[in-house]
């Protein structure tokens, strides 16, 4: 087993020898220096390296010509890890040597401990221990691909303890969570230890995975041990760079073309896209009018008619003609057949008895338990992911035993396993008699496009544990979780609810009118019985029927044909279509399944990243785009229409699927891919900003300019430019305004989220440049309020060669005309010395185009909008300075160098 020194840096560049897996580049000495640029930082390596950048390489086709096409599955050779041919792994429990079990979280951890004697140690590995370097060029296409690792200072610390715990160890058993991303921790954890000289050659190497964090599936997973799943962590590696290389070449052109667009990913990219694809189906759409005639019937020998008795019908034919939504298309026919209704005599013209069997619901995968979750406990798919993710790694109980609460929850997978179902099935029977559990086992199948992440269901790990013996044990929306989980879980193994249903066919004496009324009956609760369960009462079920239509249902249940029935209310209605509701996160995530846009453990995550970037915000549980988020839409489906399409999206998916089972080379994957993005990359860079300007404008013309007052789009204040939409000069936002700038600095509209409001520019302002606001009371300069390319401000004294005059941001405020002479001298103030620090340096309040802050040395923290600069003294800037969102743009002389912005405050 090879071994080699341990890399003194972060960085982590593995040696191509080593490397078949990760596919890194060549050896790199361990010696680098950074160099300080004026835009930032750049890594300056040593000559003996082959220096790569990933640059874009040169097109030789027009991306469209390319079109993907995904190949056919060729079953690849098994691969091996850095040589080492798999072996048969001899059980690791009941233990033959000491071991040292590694699991991702302290929780699970300690866990798993109490079920496993001395012979075990297991520690927490924090989840990721690396990552790829967040700069330019980590994977690298003209070198194969290969790609440079990063390892945060924290996992230098957990890794440290890791090679202490196995130093005296005979086995290394990795059990990170059962999925892609946990065979990547268990990889990356070998890899890293294996370059610290930690493994020692004769020390047993386990990979093992379980469903649920209980005694007896631990204990199985150590009697059936196996290697690292190379298929997997080439899967891995695969979604990786994809998303890398969508990431790190996608996003400086959205810097550069529309500032404030922070960035772009693979799959999020089409996530937004449905989002805002939708809302131009809204703003698009044209409503219908229609009208409905709804009767209301009972029966003639019943002794009262109350609208409990009554039973509200549809028209379906008139004078012989079948209807449907829109046959009703006016007022006027709507009361030709009110009139008609009124003064006719109605029977009933045919009965029609049926019994409904409705089945009952699959068990939970993420997706539908993150549905669910949305839709009946108002979770965010993150939240309840990160309720399931406690629920998973265990509890501690009263009597001091651990347990897990819930199967993995990150699964696409239906079934059950045989002894749950037992389980179920007996509980279900002691509970509500043996009539209500399935007459045999239930089974659901689906099919998952990779079978090894098949996972079992979520589901209680015991269910005779339930929800109320947890009462005391979880808070109030983990036990609101886990008893939809238990319900949901008792419910697949019931039987199904039977209903009873009567349809009557309703027509007048002369058969011009013919109306339909329908009613039901529970006849078996079935599976329903679990959402009246008092173990169930800290859920709510929004599906179960009302019981009031029992009155109305006995009465029918004895009408026959010919039977003469009463009029009751007669209600006629104005209506016009809906346009298609906004997506909610429960209906994105199951769109995006339907798709098959992203994976269980990817929804949470883009959903969080669309409303992080501002790009998408949740209003009353819909997700409305904002405008950048819509801007970036339109720019990456007019520049790279493939990131966006729906299908190629979907068929990256099922290939990256391809690669987990073994079926496709992930190199070549990403090749044919490289290939036709680079061209687009190219392409799109050559793509000037006033081009971007007007493709933004011609895709959203009516939501830019159909609120202005000039439908001419005329510049109301020269008479001689255009309204056109353009990007701000000051990178913060974008306006509707004059195409005469900078001679007409005229501003229509400005386009922002609520939370840009404060940054936005003035709306309707033309400011005379410069103005004179008066004379200052005390050194006699003129007081002036000028513009300049990052907004306006105010000056005293006038511009001369080798003086600096003082000036002052304005633009936090909104009509800048309406500045006062003492409102620019209060500004000018700034900034105002507070006292000095320990240290012998100043610190100051002062004013800038973000608002106040204060700042010490490079050291600068954000005046809250609560608090009035007046009441801020040198205790309270001192706070602010210890406080969070301080941010450090420099270092005194000796202290370590840490990455920050160069941005003032």
């Amino acid at each position: 087993m090879a071994c080699h020194h341990r890399l003194p840096s972060s960085t982590v560049y593995i040696p191509k020898e080593e490397a078949d897996l990760a596919g890194s580049t060549q050896a790199v000495p361990k010696k680098k220096a950074w160099k300080s640029t004026k835009n930032g930082r750049s890594l300056k390596e040593d000559n003996s390296v082959k220096k790569t950048n990933g640059a874009l390489q040169e097109p030789e086709k027009v991306a469209e010509e390319v079109p993907f096409t995904p190949k056919a599955p060729q079953k690849q050779k098994p691969p091996t890890i850095n040589g080492i041919k798999s072996i048969k792994l001899n059980p690791l429990y009941p233990p033959t040597g000491k071991s040292v079990l590694v699991v991702e979280s302290l929780t699970k951890a300690k866990v798993i401990q109490n079920y496993l004697g001395n012979m075990y140690e297991v520690i927490p590995s924090y989840g990721h221990v690396r990552d790829l370097a967040a700069r330019s060029g980590s994977v690298r296409p003209d070198d194969d691909f290969s790609m440079v690792w990063e390892v945060p200072s924290s996992a230098w610390t957990h890794l440290k303890s890791m090679k202490v715990a196995i130093s005296g160890a005979d086995n290394l058993i990795l059990a990170s969570d059962p999925d892609q991303e946990g065979e990547a921790i268990a990889w990356h954890i070998i890899e890293l230890l294996r370059q610290q000289n930690g493994l020692r050659d004769n020390m047993t190497i386990a990979r093992v995975v379980f469903q649920e964090v209980t005694e007896s599936a631990i204990k199985n997973a150590l009697q059936t041990p196996r290697d690292i799943d190379v298929n997997m962590v080439h899967a891995y590696l695969a979604r990786r760079a994809l998303d890398y290389l969508n990431g790190f070449n996608i996003s400086p052109l959205l810097w550069r073309k529309l500032p404030s667009c922070q960035s772009a990913g693979r799959v999020q990219s089409a996530a937004l896209s449905l989002i805002c694809d939708r809302e131009i189906e809204i703003e698009e759409f044209k409503p219908q009018e229609y009208w409905s005639v709804e009767p209301t019937f009972s029966a003639s020998n019943a002794e009262t008619s109350t609208s409990k008795s009554s039973l509200r019908s549809y028209l379906t034919h008139f004078d012989s003609k079948k209807l449907n939504q829109f046959s009703i298309g006016s007022e006027t026919e709507a009361k030709i057949i009110e009139q008609l209704v009124s003064s006719s005599d109605f029977r009933v013209t045919a009965v029609k008895r049926t019994k409904i069997n409705k089945k009952p619901p699959t068990p939970y995968i993420t997706s539908t338990l993150q549905q669910d979750a949305a839709n009946k406990l108002s979770f965010s798919p993150s939240y309840t992911m990160k309720l399931a993710q406690k629920l998973y790694e265990g509890i501690q109980f009263a009597d001091g035993k651990a347990a897990g609460l819930i199967t993995y929850m990150r699964t696409g997978g239906l079934h059950i396993s045989n002894e749950a179902v037992k389980e179920i099935c007996s509980l279900v029977g002691e509970r509500y008699g043996s009539e209500f559990a399935a007459s045999s086992p239930r089974k659901f199948f689906k099919k998952v496009k990779n079978a090894q992440e098949a996972h079992e269901a979520i589901r209680p790990t015991d269910v005779r544990r339930l929800p109320s013996m947890l009462v005391r044990v979880l808070d109030e929306d983990s036990l609101k979780l886990y008893t939809l989980i238990w319900a949901r879980t008792m419910a697949c193994q019931m039987e199904p609810e039977r209903v009873d249903q009567i349809q009557l066919d309703i027509g007048n004496n002369g058969g011009s009118l013919s109306f339909r009324a329908a009613c039901t009956a529970v006849d078996f609760p079935g599976f329903r019985s679990i959402y009246e369960d008092v173990e169930t009462r800290a859920i709510r079920d929004n599906d179960i029927e009302p019981s009031d239509r029992a009155e109305i249902f006995k009465i029918l249940s004895n009408l026959k044909q010919g039977d003469p029935l009463c009029l009751g209310n007669l209600e006629t209605r104005k209506l016009h279509t809906q346009p298609p509701p906004r997506y909610s996160e429960a209906s994105l995530v199951k769109k995006m399944e339907e798709l098959g846009i992203g994976r269980p453990s990817t929804y949470a995550i883009i959903l969080k990243v669309l409303q992080d970037r501002k790009y998408v915000t949740a209003k009353r549980q819909a997700l409305n785009p904002e405008f950048r988020g819509r801007m970036v839409s339109a720019f990456l489906s007019h520049y790279f229409n493939e990131v966006t399409d729906y299908s190629f999206t979907a068929d990256m998916e099922t290939e990256l699927d391809n690669i987990s089972a073994g079926l496709t080379d992930w190199k070549g994957l990403l090749r044919d891919y490289w290939g036709r993005f680079s061209t687009y990359c190219q392409s799109a860079g050559k793509v000037q900003i006033h081009q971007v300007e007007k493709m933004i404008e011609r895709t959203y013309e009516n939501f830019l300019f159909s609120s202005l007052p000039e439908e001419s789009r005329a510049c109301p204040s020269c008479m001689e430019g255009s309204l056109v939409f353009k990007v701000s000069r000051y990178g913060a936002g974008y306006f509707i305004g004059c195409d005469q700038q900078p001679e007409c600095k005229f501003i229509a509209k400005t386009l922002y989220g609520e939370e840009d409001e404060d940054e936005a520019p003035q709306e309707n302002l033309v400011v005379d440049d410069p103005k004179l606001l008066g004379i200052h009371p005390v050194s006699g300069a003129k007081v002036l309020l000028k513009a300049g390319p990052y907004g306006s401000y105010v000056q005293l004294g006038e511009d001369r060669k080798g003086y600096l005059p003082k000036r002052a941001c304005v633009t936090k405020i909104k009509d800048v005309n309406s500045i006062t002479l003492e409102d620019a001298i209060d500004l000018l103030r700034y900034p105002i010395t507070l006292g000095n620090h320990e240290d012998g340096s100043p610190i100051q309040l002062r004013y800038s185009h973000t608002g106040f802050c204060i700042k010490h040395r490079r050291n600068f923290a954000p005046v809250p909008k609560t608090l009035a600069p007046g009441d801020i003294d040198m205790k309270k800037a001192l706070e602010l300075l210890s406080g969070v969102g301080v941010r450090r743009n420099g270092r005194p002389k000796g202290v370590k160098r840490v990455e920050e912005s160069d941005d003032d405050c």
